[in-house]
Protein backbone atom coordinates (compact mmCIF):
# COMPACT_ATOMS: atom_id res chain seq x y z
CA UNK A 1 0.00 0.00 0.00
CA UNK A 2 0.60 3.75 -0.67
CA UNK A 3 1.12 4.56 3.20
CA UNK A 4 3.32 1.09 4.12
CA UNK A 5 7.03 3.56 4.04
CA UNK A 6 5.08 5.53 6.71
CA UNK A 7 3.68 3.03 9.04
CA UNK A 8 6.81 1.18 9.35
CA UNK A 9 8.57 4.36 10.90
CA UNK A 10 5.51 4.76 13.38
CA UNK A 11 5.69 1.45 14.24
CA UNK A 12 9.93 2.06 14.61
CA UNK A 13 8.99 5.13 16.57
CA UNK A 14 6.65 2.76 18.88
CA UNK A 15 8.80 -0.09 19.56
CA UNK A 16 11.96 2.62 20.78
CA UNK A 17 9.33 4.17 23.11
CA UNK A 18 8.18 0.92 24.64
CA UNK A 19 11.66 -0.13 24.68
CA UNK A 20 12.83 2.92 26.66
CA UNK A 21 9.87 2.35 29.05
CA UNK A 22 10.50 -1.58 29.78
CA UNK A 23 14.06 -2.14 29.15
CA UNK A 24 15.11 -0.17 32.74
CA UNK A 25 12.31 -3.07 34.00
CA UNK A 26 15.00 -5.43 32.86
CA UNK A 27 18.07 -4.46 34.96
CA UNK A 28 15.94 -3.77 38.22
CA UNK A 29 16.75 -6.82 41.14
CA UNK A 30 14.27 -8.88 41.51
CA UNK A 31 11.97 -7.93 44.92
CA UNK A 32 12.32 -9.66 47.90
CA UNK A 33 8.77 -10.75 47.88
CA UNK A 34 9.29 -12.63 44.80
CA UNK A 35 12.61 -14.35 45.79
CA UNK A 36 10.35 -15.18 49.00
CA UNK A 37 8.43 -17.42 46.09
CA UNK A 38 11.22 -19.16 44.24
CA UNK A 39 10.65 -16.68 41.54
CA UNK A 40 13.94 -16.71 39.28
CA UNK A 41 15.09 -14.22 37.77
CA UNK A 42 15.21 -15.61 34.51
CA UNK A 43 11.42 -16.00 34.55
CA UNK A 44 11.63 -12.19 35.97
CA UNK A 45 13.33 -11.23 32.68
CA UNK A 46 11.00 -13.11 30.16
CA UNK A 47 7.97 -11.70 32.05
CA UNK A 48 9.21 -8.27 31.72
CA UNK A 49 10.42 -9.01 28.12
CA UNK A 50 6.83 -10.42 27.46
CA UNK A 51 4.99 -7.54 28.89
CA UNK A 52 6.96 -5.04 26.68
CA UNK A 53 6.33 -7.48 23.27
CA UNK A 54 2.56 -7.51 24.40
CA UNK A 55 2.87 -3.90 24.89
CA UNK A 56 4.21 -3.65 21.04
CA UNK A 57 1.46 -6.17 19.61
CA UNK A 58 -1.23 -3.80 20.77
CA UNK A 59 0.13 -0.72 19.82
CA UNK A 60 1.09 -1.97 16.44
CA UNK A 61 -3.15 -3.89 16.28
CA UNK A 62 -4.34 -0.09 17.58
CA UNK A 63 -2.43 1.42 14.83
CA UNK A 64 -3.14 -1.12 12.06
CA UNK A 65 -7.41 -0.55 12.63
CA UNK A 66 -7.22 3.34 12.78
CA UNK A 67 -5.35 2.41 9.25
CA UNK A 68 -8.22 0.47 8.62
CA UNK A 69 -10.52 2.62 9.56
CA UNK A 70 -9.34 5.28 7.73
CA UNK A 71 -8.90 3.33 4.65
CA UNK A 72 -12.83 1.91 4.45
CA UNK A 73 -13.94 5.75 4.94
CA UNK A 74 -11.92 6.14 1.88
CA UNK A 75 -13.29 3.69 -0.06
CA UNK A 76 -16.75 5.35 -1.94
CA UNK A 77 -19.42 3.13 -1.48
CA UNK A 78 -21.03 1.36 -4.69
CA UNK A 79 -23.22 3.22 -6.95
CA UNK A 80 -27.10 2.89 -6.55
CA UNK A 81 -28.30 1.64 -9.43
CA UNK A 82 -31.57 3.75 -10.63
CA UNK A 83 -35.06 2.96 -10.45
CA UNK A 84 -35.60 2.70 -14.51
CA UNK A 85 -32.71 0.65 -14.88
CA UNK A 86 -34.25 -2.28 -12.67
CA UNK A 87 -37.48 -1.81 -14.52
CA UNK A 88 -35.79 -1.99 -17.67
CA UNK A 89 -34.32 -4.94 -16.92
CA UNK A 90 -37.70 -6.96 -15.50
CA UNK A 91 -38.78 -5.67 -19.02
CA UNK A 92 -36.80 -7.11 -20.55
CA UNK A 93 -37.30 -10.97 -18.63
CA UNK A 94 -40.77 -10.38 -19.47
CA UNK A 95 -41.11 -9.42 -23.22
CA UNK A 96 -37.69 -11.26 -24.71
CA UNK A 97 -39.04 -14.36 -24.67
CA UNK A 98 -42.24 -13.71 -26.43
CA UNK A 99 -42.85 -15.80 -29.32
CA UNK A 100 -46.03 -14.65 -30.96
CA UNK A 101 -46.26 -11.55 -29.02
CA UNK A 102 -43.29 -9.68 -28.21
CA UNK A 103 -44.12 -6.48 -29.24
CA UNK A 104 -47.19 -3.89 -29.47
CA UNK A 105 -45.83 -2.24 -32.89
CA UNK A 106 -43.83 -4.22 -35.24
CA UNK A 107 -40.90 -2.87 -37.32
CA UNK A 108 -42.67 -2.74 -40.61
CA UNK A 109 -44.45 0.12 -39.10
CA UNK A 110 -41.26 1.99 -37.47
CA UNK A 111 -42.54 5.23 -38.43
CA UNK A 112 -45.68 5.06 -36.68
CA UNK A 113 -43.89 3.85 -33.80
CA UNK A 114 -41.70 5.85 -32.78
CA UNK A 115 -44.42 8.74 -33.91
CA UNK A 116 -46.74 7.04 -31.17
CA UNK A 117 -43.91 6.66 -28.37
CA UNK A 118 -42.38 10.53 -28.75
CA UNK A 119 -46.26 11.50 -28.27
CA UNK A 120 -46.73 9.32 -25.11
CA UNK A 121 -43.53 10.26 -24.08
CA UNK A 122 -43.40 14.23 -24.81
CA UNK A 123 -40.20 14.12 -26.65
CA UNK A 124 -39.27 13.11 -29.90
CA UNK A 125 -37.01 9.92 -30.10
CA UNK A 126 -35.43 7.34 -32.23
CA UNK A 127 -35.19 3.51 -33.18
CA UNK A 128 -31.74 3.19 -33.40
CA UNK A 129 -30.00 1.25 -36.59
CA UNK A 130 -28.11 -1.42 -35.43
CA UNK A 131 -27.60 -3.72 -38.40
CA UNK A 132 -23.68 -3.03 -38.48
CA UNK A 133 -23.32 -5.06 -34.84
CA UNK A 134 -26.06 -7.73 -36.13
CA UNK A 135 -28.84 -7.12 -34.75
CA UNK A 136 -32.74 -5.95 -36.88
CA UNK A 137 -35.81 -4.24 -35.00
CA UNK A 138 -38.29 -6.41 -34.16
CA UNK A 139 -40.71 -3.37 -33.10
CA UNK A 140 -41.52 -1.89 -29.59
CA UNK A 141 -44.63 -1.25 -27.30
CA UNK A 142 -45.12 1.32 -24.22
CA UNK A 143 -44.86 0.45 -20.89
CA UNK A 144 -45.53 2.44 -17.65
CA UNK A 145 -42.36 4.06 -15.71
CA UNK A 146 -42.21 5.33 -12.42
CA UNK A 147 -44.27 7.87 -10.84
CA UNK A 148 -44.68 11.19 -12.88
CA UNK A 149 -47.03 14.11 -12.60
CA UNK A 150 -50.12 13.26 -9.78
CA UNK A 151 -48.73 9.86 -8.92
CA UNK A 152 -49.54 8.52 -11.61
CA UNK A 153 -46.89 6.23 -13.43
CA UNK A 154 -44.55 7.83 -16.23
CA UNK A 155 -44.70 6.57 -19.80
CA UNK A 156 -41.71 4.62 -20.96
CA UNK A 157 -40.83 2.98 -24.15
CA UNK A 158 -39.11 -0.23 -24.98
CA UNK A 159 -37.57 -0.90 -28.51
CA UNK A 160 -36.91 -4.28 -29.18
CA UNK A 161 -33.89 -6.44 -31.37
CA UNK A 162 -33.08 -9.76 -32.85
CA UNK A 163 -30.13 -11.07 -34.75
CA UNK A 164 -30.07 -14.38 -37.05
CA UNK A 165 -29.70 -16.58 -34.25
CA UNK A 166 -32.39 -15.24 -32.80
CA UNK A 167 -30.98 -13.55 -29.36
CA UNK A 168 -32.79 -10.30 -28.37
CA UNK A 169 -31.71 -7.38 -26.63
CA UNK A 170 -33.81 -4.47 -25.96
CA UNK A 171 -34.18 -0.51 -25.57
CA UNK A 172 -35.40 1.09 -22.26
CA UNK A 173 -35.65 4.91 -23.28
CA UNK A 174 -37.68 7.12 -19.75
CA UNK A 175 -38.45 10.67 -20.39
CA UNK A 176 -38.02 13.15 -17.71
CA UNK A 177 -34.06 12.39 -16.01
CA UNK A 178 -33.29 15.70 -15.51
CA UNK A 179 -32.81 14.72 -11.73
CA UNK A 180 -29.59 12.00 -12.36
CA UNK A 181 -26.87 13.82 -13.39
CA UNK A 182 -24.52 10.53 -13.92
CA UNK A 183 -23.93 10.98 -17.62
CA UNK A 184 -21.48 8.04 -17.77
CA UNK A 185 -21.82 4.66 -19.14
CA UNK A 186 -22.49 2.35 -16.30
CA UNK A 187 -23.50 -1.19 -16.12
CA UNK A 188 -25.46 -3.46 -13.82
CA UNK A 189 -26.39 -7.36 -13.55
CA UNK A 190 -30.21 -7.72 -12.19
CA UNK A 191 -30.38 -11.31 -11.89
CA UNK A 192 -29.35 -13.21 -15.20
CA UNK A 193 -30.13 -9.93 -16.94
CA UNK A 194 -27.07 -7.90 -17.58
CA UNK A 195 -27.93 -3.92 -18.54
CA UNK A 196 -25.67 -0.88 -19.79
CA UNK A 197 -27.12 2.72 -19.19
CA UNK A 198 -26.79 6.00 -19.39
CA UNK A 199 -28.41 9.43 -19.03
CA UNK A 200 -28.58 12.14 -22.20
CA UNK A 201 -29.75 15.42 -21.19
CA UNK A 202 -33.62 14.78 -20.15
CA UNK A 203 -33.73 11.02 -21.20
CA UNK A 204 -32.44 7.97 -19.91
CA UNK A 205 -31.06 4.77 -21.47
CA UNK A 206 -30.90 1.31 -20.97
CA UNK A 207 -29.61 -1.26 -22.98
CA UNK A 208 -30.62 -5.22 -21.47
CA UNK A 209 -29.53 -8.87 -22.66
CA UNK A 210 -29.79 -11.74 -20.80
CA UNK A 211 -28.05 -14.00 -23.41
CA UNK A 212 -25.02 -12.22 -24.83
CA UNK A 213 -21.66 -11.56 -22.76
CA UNK A 214 -20.58 -8.41 -21.63
CA UNK A 215 -18.47 -6.96 -23.80
CA UNK A 216 -20.99 -7.95 -27.10
CA UNK A 217 -23.66 -5.83 -24.94
CA UNK A 218 -20.85 -2.82 -24.65
CA UNK A 219 -20.14 -2.97 -28.10
CA UNK A 220 -23.81 -2.61 -28.95
CA UNK A 221 -24.79 -0.55 -26.66
CA UNK A 222 -21.41 1.74 -28.17
CA UNK A 223 -23.81 1.38 -31.86
CA UNK A 224 -26.43 2.84 -29.48
CA UNK A 225 -24.90 6.01 -28.04
CA UNK A 226 -23.20 6.94 -31.49
CA UNK A 227 -26.18 6.97 -33.08
CA UNK A 228 -28.59 8.78 -31.00
CA UNK A 229 -25.42 10.82 -29.91
CA UNK A 230 -23.94 12.22 -33.82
Amino acid sequence: MDNAPQDDAELKVLSQALHQLYDPVLDEPVPERLRARNVSHARWRAAAMAASWVALGIGAGVLAGWQLHAWRASVPPPAEVPGFVKRAAVAHAVYSPEVRHPVEVAADQEQHLVAWLSKRLGTPLRAPKLEEVGYFLVGGRLLPGEGGPAGAPAPVAQFMYQCKQGTRITLYVRADAVGNRETAFRYAAEGNVKVFYWIDRKLGYALSSADIAKDVLFKVANAVYQQLNP
